[in-house]
């Protein structure tokens, strides 16, 4: 947790220091490692809006002041250019991006775009070749705020982050993933069904029960071992070097199922 915090600190300098011709070799990058995976098997490439893309979006960590900082539009310039890149190099191929939202009053999310800058950053981002959207809080901040436990004083309820999902809705018509707080069957799909977000992400229901989508599947709900957001071996084991587990791991080990 040091490390990781120490590393927050120093992105500013990273980001705003970083040479045009490191960012461009970077931004090629991109397109490179995109053909490697759908080499290996892939069937979709994500650009993951929130490490260095949501870095060069954020005004708290970007102080450049040349074509990539300052404006909106400049600070979009990274994630965009990333994105055509991945674009030109497989044109029929899928892109998902993490939409990395950060929040004022309260304040959540230090990398990643602004609620209020959501206007100009999707429909860019619309325009570089997004197919749809995963949408989340930033983060490099806390990681209790992206992974948020049952008692969080601000993203306690089911479908916390959902209200991300609705003001994006307003800015581009690409299919939405929802995460955060989705465990819940029913929830998920009443999400689903009622046009909210086309698709749902699961982690740490995932660790509490991987045949969750299963189960779900052949109506068998009852069965699963639900996550109950406490964050105790999942966030907690990572946290500690021991892994990500759940308090669940032997309960459901024991379990038969037909």
């Amino acid at each position: 947790m040091r490390y990781a915090k120490k590393c927050n600190e120093l992105t500013a300098d990273y980001i705003s220091s970083l040479p045009v011709e490191k960012i461009e070799a970077i931004i090629q990058g991109f397109g490179t490692a995109a053909v490697l995976a759908q080499k290996a098997g892939f069937d979709m490439i994500q650009v993951h809006g929130d490490r260095m893309c949501g870095s060069f979006s954020s005004s708290i960590y970007n102080h450049r002041s040349d074509i990539y900082g300052g404006s909106p539009e400049n600070r979009a310039r990274f994630a965009v250019s990333c994105v055509q890149a991945v674009r030109n190099a497989l044109p029929d191929f899928p892109i998902a991006y993490k939409l990395a939202v950060r929040q004022e009053n309260p304040h959540y999310g230090n990398a990643g775009i602004l609620t209020d800058e959501l206007g100009i950053f999707l429909p860019l981002l619309d325009a570089a070749g997004v197919d749809c959207y995963e949408v989340a809080l930033a983060n490099h901040g806390a990681l209790s705020d992206t992974i948020p436990p049952s008692n969080h004083p601000y993203f306690s309820e089911p479908g916390c982050f959902l209200k991300y999902c609705d003001l994006a809705r307003t800015y581009t018509d690409r299919p939405l993933c929802g995460v955060g707080g989705l465990g819940n069957p029913d929830f998920a799909a009443a999400q689903v069904a009622s046009g909210r977000i086309q698709a749902v992400a699961l982690s740490r229901p995932l660790l509490a029960d991987p045949d969750w989508p299963r189960l779900v599947a052949s109506g068998q709900t009852d069965s699963i071992f639900s996550c109950i957001r406490c964050n105790r071996d999942c966030l907690g084991g990572m946290q500690r070097h021991e892994g990500t587990h759940c308090i669940f791991d032997a309960k459901r080990a024991a379990r038969v199922l037909p």
